[in-house]
């Protein structure tokens, strides 16, 4: 028997665009109460929390004020990313660190606050890693150095916390969001590029969501079928 989120509070991080916004979307459809940190303000009626997630000490005020407001969470979903690709030499150590940091250290520290929260509800966290967190290609060392990160944090995640929360790793690959829009053209997806729609990969975090206590999707690749980076 599935858990029904009806009622429940799911924490987003990132979830004012892209597949963040996609989650909020799924988690109020099913009838659950969505809460985002976010540097930009989600869609209207949504209660959001503004928080710098490369900020890991903001990060962790933020979702425990998040959790009080809501009155605990059953679940958080780590959607919050990005991503400046080129050569090692060429990205200068700020950019570089602020990758790491968002995409890696921002997860671990709203996972670290929402514990104690998940733990009361026996509810479930899930993060996003990508189809780079286990596969590396050039002109990515940052991104793929923090997916990596996410994989292997998640992976010992769910051994420390097993029988107390569910811990599922998502492996996305590329969506039709604004992930790519800042990018030089070489790094943009082609015309022709086949990108999953974000609205299903987020079906996919509420199916993880949704499992009931005691029983734990550990892992899911979602990616079309054509995705590049995967296998």
């Amino acid at each position: 028997m599935s858990r029904d989120l009806n009622g429940s509070a799911v924490l987003v991080t990132g979830g004012s665009s892209g597949l963040g916004a996609a989650v909020v979307n799924a988690v109020t459809k099913a009838g659950g109460r969505p809460y985002v940190l976010d540097r930009q303000p989600p869609a209207d009626g949504v209660p959001w929390v503004e928080c710098d997630l490369g900020n890991t000490r903001a990060a962790e005020e933020a979702t425990l004020r998040v959790a009080e407001q809501a009155g605990g969470l059953t679940g958080l979903v780590t959607a919050a990313g990005m991503d400046v690709p080129g050569k090692l030499a060429d990205i200068d150590g700020a950019t570089w660190d602020r990758i790491v940091g968002i995409n890696l250290l921002g997860t671990a520290a709203a996972v670290r606050a929402a514990l104690p929260h998940l733990e009361r509800a026996h509810g479930t966290v899930v993060t996003v890693a990508s189809t780079l967190g286990i596969k590396a290609v050039s002109d990515a060392t940052a991104y793929c150095a923090a997916k990596f990160g996410v994989v292997g944090f998640t992976r010992a995640l769910a051994a420390e916390l097993a029988g107390r929360v569910g811990v599922t790793l998502l492996i996305p690959g590329g969506m039709r969001t604004a992930f790519f829009d800042d990018r030089d053209d070489r790094y943009k997806p082609g015309p022709d590029a086949i990108l999953n729609d974000p609205a299903d990969t987020a079906a996919a975090v509420m199916f993880a969501l949704a499992q009931p206590p005691g029983c734990a999707v550990r892992e899911l690749v979602v990616c079309a079928e054509q995705e590049s980076s995967y296998p």
